[in-house]
């Protein structure tokens, strides 16, 4: 069974570290990506065409709201 893929994004390094780390360790979960704002977020999700991206709600340039939308449409 192939592993769900998935890209993080959070401006704040050690979050995103943490966030990244934690999903690694499960099975069944591969993080293929992290970002460190929605502008990077979109550019992982077009190139890595992930299963699921988390993404914070506040971040600089392009919050995950903004980015999410965009991904949506």
């Amino acid at each position: 069974m192939r592993p769900i893929r998935i890209i993080v994004a959070d401006d704040h390094g050690l979050m995103r570290r943490g966030l990244s780390s934690l999903l690694a360790e499960q099975p069944g979960f591969e993080v293929v990506g992290e970002a460190c704002d929605g502008n990077e977020a979109l550019g992982l999700i077009e190139s890595l065409t992930p299963d699921i991206a988390f993404m914070d709600v506040m971040m600089p340039n392009m919050n995950g709201l903004e980015a999410a939308k965009i991904v949506h449409e």
